[in-house]
Order: structure tokens, then sequence, then C-alpha cells
């Protein structure tokens, strides 16, 4: 489980960026990362918690929970 803030979000599409806190390296969020989470939509400052998974050279998001350490 990974931490992070969010740097941007579109919710029409689904698509966004968030920052991870360990590396300060960016994680992409594609549609439908944000299915089977209590979030309808993020907002850029906003702190997540999230899985994430490599393909094709790229880090996606592939599961988001609300966060802080321990929750």
């Amino acid at each position: 489980m990974d931490q992070g803030v969010v740097k941007t979000y579109d919710p029409v599409t689904g698509v966004g960026i968030v920052v991870r806190d360990t590396d300060r390296s960016e994680v992409f969020l594609r549609p439908g990362s944000l299915t089977g989470s209590v979030f309808r939509t993020l907002r850029q400052g906003q702190r997540i918690l999230f899985d994430a998974v490599e393909e094709e050279g790229r880090v996606f998001i592939n599961s988001v929970r609300l966060g802080q350490d321990g929750y």
C-alpha cells in the first residue's frame, strides 16, 4: 500500500496523476481506478492510500482508499 497526494484529476475522463510520498514519483490514475472505493471524485492536494501495478513501463493505480497512515 502506497500513500500520496493527488496532483491532477479529471472527473469526466477518470484520468489523473498522484505523487507518491516515498520517492515523489508520479503514478497514473486511469478510468476505473476509483471503482470499488468510497470515492466518486478526487481533488488536487487530497491525500490517498493506493495499490499500484506496473504495466508496460508505467505505474498505474488499481485501487484507492481514504487515507492517512494507519487507516
